[in-house]
């Protein structure tokens, strides 16, 4: 099947929008599929206000239209909200083509974090973006229960993958990590205020706090923050070892639709402390991880988990099941029917 996603969250850009769409589109690829990436790096583009590493771009519908129909498409998914996705709806809707969408960023909430804007204003654009949809992609249950409250009902469910050939209880440790005062207490992912890191900062569990990737927030809360150890992003093998060297994995966002640095976590064997919100609710269970509103209670339940029945969960998240829901859900027209430019 000939497969276009279109995508406002594309490579530089490091978050799980990105590395689940990439980790998708390898293996559909490798099931056969041809799969065209629409994204911003296609076009001139203006880095976002406060969150200058994601770049809005300047596309034009007749420009995303022409793309799509040269590539003749079978199915067309809709990976976000904002400028090139809005692009390729104008063009399904002009066509008729069918297409999917999927809610991945609580970006209501996110708006509101960063603007203090009423997030319900957000929610109407939201509405209006993903009523056209043939079917609205949700990765857990709390963000289909979400999605449906805002009146939106045509949700299937999506699940997440972990790269099991990279995250693992086979890696070995860090060792300037590991030599580090124990317990261990990491934290993966974007440093921006609504991924609620300061709370973790805060938190009173004696040990090492390691935080690792980069954002607007990092110079702030390292500055604040020195006795806490911050490295930068890593990727691969230097993350793995990065889980590897942890005793708890701690999740503090309240905003996430899912969190896949979780489940990588637990692939790695590590327990996880989160607070009892959408993403770990829907993941994590009493065997794995804990939750509390009080963040440091989570993470000393957590420190009791077992790092064997941590790395046996984790492995049943694979990229070819998410693969799998995701083709379930796509509206494919057939080969004559696909618009030619």
């Amino acid at each position: 099947m000939r497969i276009a996603i279109a995508t406002d969250a594309w490579t530089p850009q490091v978050n799980g929008v990105v590395r689940t769409l990439q980790a998708v589109r390898a293996e559909l690829e490798r099931q056969g599929h041809v799969v065209m990436v629409v994204s911003p790096d296609l076009f001139y583009s203006m880095p976002c206000p406060t969150y200058p590493e994601i770049r809005l771009a300047f596309a034009r519908t007749n420009a995303v239209g022409k793309m799509l129909a040269d590539f003749n498409p079978q199915a067309i998914h809709l990976a976000t909200e904002g400028p090139v996705c809005l692009a390729a709806r104008r063009w399904c809707l002009m066509n008729e083509f069918p297409f999917t969408t999927a809610y991945h960023t609580q970006f209501p909430d996110y708006v509101s974090a960063r603007t203090g804007m009423n997030p319900e204003w957000i929610w109407r654009y939201i509405r209006w973006f993903h009523a056209p949809a043939q079917s609205i992609l949700a990765s857990t249950p709390s963000i289909a229960a979400t999605l449906k409250e805002h009146g939106l009902d045509n949700v299937r469910h999506w699940g997440r993958g972990v790269d099991l050939a990279t995250f693992s209880t086979d890696i070995a440790p860090d060792p300037a990590l590991a030599a580090l005062p124990g317990p261990i207490q990491l934290y993966v992912g974007r440093v921006a205020v609504e991924k609620n890191i300061e709370a973790f900062l805060k938190s009173g569990h004696p040990g090492t706090k390691v935080i690792v990737g980069d954002g607007p927030a990092r110079a702030s809360l390292e500055a604040r923050y020195p006795e806490a150890k911050f490295l930068g992003p890593r990727f691969g093998a230097d993350l793995a070892a990065a889980y590897a060297s942890a005793d708890v994995f701690v999740f503090p966002s309240r905003t996430d639709t899912f969190g896949l640095v979780m489940i990588e976590a637990l692939a790695c064997g590590v327990p996880v402390a989160a607070y009892p919100v959408t993403g770990p609710v829907d993941i994590l269970t009493d065997a794995v991880g804990a939750m509390d509103e009080d963040l440091t209670a989570a993470i000393a339940r957590a420190l009791t988990k077992d790092h064997a029945a941590c790395a046996d969960y984790g492995r049943t998240f694979t990229w070819e099941a998410s693969a799998r829901q995701f083709l379930s859900a796509l509206v494919p027209v057939e080969s004559d029917e696909a618009i030619a430019a």
